[in-house]
């Protein structure tokens, strides 16, 4: 009798197996994190050398009590009140970092719009639909995924619209 090999998990993230299964092609980018950076998103698009307009932060709000994804530029901040417009909301509000991390499966700086724990509604910004390719969280402080922003919108349900503000 022989032994049975253990099984072997695949590498990843929740956010790179659920593209693979999908089909669907991206990059990945792994970079050095300081703990102590003021901006992780502006600590991935220097340390992988990407103009801060392509890289996008993943930011869970509560939208009149229901959560929802908004995906800006690391550059800009969220609107709240145009995302709660968006959705025919009425208050919308940053969700803490225990319900982020509870309703997403990832933790704060490395929450990505792919692969969460459920499917919240997803708003892209509008200004990623010009790009060719955009960087968001691969699900883990110090490292990013490229992709093209439909397939990003694919992969989550969402839909573009102007959300961000300088």
């Amino acid at each position: 009798m022989t032994k049975k090999e253990p099984r072997r998990r695949e590498p990843g993230t929740p956010a790179t197996l659920a593209l693979t299964g999908a089909g669907i092609a991206f990059t990945s980018h792994a970079y050095a994190h300081d703990p102590g950076a003021a901006s992780y998103g502006l600590e991935a698009a220097a340390a992988l050398g990407l103009e801060p307009d392509t890289v996008f932060k993943t930011l869970l709000t509560m939208v009149d009590g229901a959560p929802v994804v908004g995906i800006v530029p690391v550059s800009t901040t969220l609107d709240l009140k145009a995302l709660a417009a968006v959705l025919g909301g009425r208050r919308c509000e940053m969700a803490d970092g225990a319900t982020a991390a509870r309703l997403t499966g990832y933790v704060i700086g490395g929450i990505s719009p792919i692969g969460q724990k459920r499917r919240l509604p997803t708003v892209i910004d509008a200004s990623a639909e010009h790009l060719a390719t955009m960087y968001v969280s691969g699900g883990r402080r110090g490292f990013d995924i490229g992709l093209a922003p439909t397939d990003l919108r694919s992969v989550t349900d969402a839909r573009f619209e102007p959300i961000a503000r300088a």
